[in-house]
């Protein structure tokens, strides 16, 4: 199995403006980023797609694979369509690896790339929620599984909705089993190809999730279970607070 991960690096952050550079403990967000995927052992490439002159020269200057893409893309997932197309060779899927988390750990990747057997179409991670804080903040994407372990539904919200304990949420977590989203995704690469020239669907622009539409038109996202937590960079103060294991 020939599997690419891309890394979609923006510089025009609304709240953190050129993140991608930020400097963590004397190397760039990115490079950390680009150095963390490098130790998974199931990746055959690691390639960098920017929109950003300065960012590709920065990559290419400490030895990363880069490719230049356009800035017109509302995802990272449009902007993994196209940078497939850039990068030499033929892939059987693609994981895409937000550049804004530099504490990856490689076996997250590894692990979500275990289910790609060519007849899954879309896979990402979840993890148990233990905390009532993430099950209650609207920033942290719930995930509901059905039975095959794939993804019914995404929402802001704690979903299903504990009717016997309506009066406090801060419990429902002794009474049922919630999953938030961690944003790494695999995609078959010809299923990537045609999520890309969907229109955005009812369900996403009502939760501000790309991954409603993939579900809306019956597309199949297999949810693999980590208890390995994801720490993304939005803000400078999300930096500041950052934890630094091994670094």
């Amino acid at each position: 199995m020939s599997i690419l991960g891309l890394i979609p690096a923006r510089y025009a952050s609304t709240r953190f403006p050129a993140k991608a550079l930020a400097d963590i403990q004397g190397k760039s967000m990115i490079r950390r980023v680009v150095e963390q995927a490098r130790q998974a052992a199931s990746l055959s490439r690691v390639v960098v797609a920017t929109d950003d002159e300065r960012i590709y020269r920065h990559v290419a200057d400490f030895g990363g694979a880069v490719v230049m893409t356009g800035t017109h893309h509302q995802s990272g997932t449009d902007r993994c369509q196209e940078a497939l197309g850039l990068v030499e060779g033929t892939f059987d899927y693609v994981v895409n690896i937000q550049g804004d988390e530099p504490f990856i750990r490689p076996e997250q990747i590894d692990l979500l790339t275990s289910v790609l057997d060519g007849t899954t179409e879309l896979a990402t991670l979840v993890k148990r929620i233990d905390d009532p804080q993430i099950l209650l903040n609207p920033s942290s994407p719930k995930v509901v599984l059905n039975n095959r372990q794939e993804a019914l539904y995404f929402s802001r919200q704690p979903i299903p909705y504990l009717r016997a304990y309506a009066q406090d949420p801060a419990v429902w977590l002794q009474h049922h089993t919630y999953y938030k989203h961690i944003g790494l995704y695999a995609y078959r690469t010809d299923v990537l190809a045609r999520i890309t020239q969907l229109p955005p669907s009812a369900l996403e622009v009502a939760e501000a999730l790309e991954q409603l539409r993939w579900l809306e038109n019956s597309y199949r996202i297999r949810a693999v279970i980590t208890d390995i937590d994801s720490y993304g960079i939005d803000t400078p103060e999300d930096l500041a607070r950052a934890p630094y294991p091994g670094m």
